[in-house]
């Protein structure tokens, strides 16, 4: 039996969102996480989930890689760990289910706010890698050289040294005609898939660790604010051009 099945056969729509923490409704309803839904309009039915406002749909896996923005293995290598099913355990074993919601519910909820935070500057990071990256060789080659150097340095503005683990970006002096957001990509984006993967696949004790450290320093806050201002930017943005 492939992985797929033995999650299929292990884990219900209704328990990987409950688990996740959606909140559920006696009539299996949720306020679907895909869209601005006031109203519980998503329903969770054993093997599959529809939403009747934006149409997302699909099976538990394909809940947990919407949910995380993983793959579709991804998901369900995470879904096999939250819920201790085994991929070499027999078919009969597979389908017994784990007692339900081994962490607490404070704890789910915290991790599941610090991994959107995460996988939505880390998707960011990566547009702006690529959107802002310099267009000759010669604009390229004191950012390789940095990439090796890691945090720390010269040339890092305000928002950056923030959220930096190090505080600083070194060897970025030189590069005055290198577009901020791809040197900001360039420094924070190995930093931060480290942490998606934490949060994601670790074991219990590491994500514990790495949600309180996160919390603790405040790098979830300022994300969240950072987020929000790029995305108050673009629309402004938008809107100029619109009009």
């Amino acid at each position: 039996m492939d992985l797929f099945t033995q999650i299929k056969m292990g884990v219900s729509v209704k328990e990987a969102a409950e688990y996740y923490g959606l909140e559920v409704n006696r009539g299996s309803m949720v306020c679907c996480p895909f869209h601005a839904d006031r109203t519980p309009s998503m329903k969770l039915n054993e093997d599959y989930f529809y939403c009747f406002g934006c149409g997302a749909h699909g099976d538990v896996i394909d809940l947990v890689a919407r949910l995380f923005n993983l793959s579709s293995y991804d998901a369900a290598k995470k879904l096999a760990y939250d819920f201790g099913i085994d991929p070499d355990m027999p078919p009969a074993a597979a389908a017994l289910r784990k007692p339900k919601y081994p962490l607490a519910k404070a704890f789910q909820n915290e991790t599941l706010h610090c991994q959107r935070i995460l996988y939505d500057y880390l998707h960011l990071l990566e547009h702006w890698k690529m959107q802002y990256a310099p267009k000759t060789p010669d604009d390229l080659r004191a950012p390789a050289e940095t990439q090796q150097s890691g945090f720390g340095g010269k040339r890092m503005s305000s928002e950056m040294s923030e959220l930096s683990p190090q505080g600083g970006s070194e060897g970025y002096g030189a590069c005055e005609d290198v577009d901020d957001r791809f040197v900001e990509a360039c420094q924070m984006l190995d930093y931060i898939e480290d942490l998606t993967d934490i949060l994601t696949f670790a074991e219990l004790e590491a994500r514990v660790k790495t949600v309180d450290m996160l919390q603790k320093d405040g790098m979830i806050d300022r994300l969240e604010e950072r987020l929000k201002r790029t995305e108050k930017e673009v629309d402004a943005r938008d809107e100029t051009e619109i009009s």
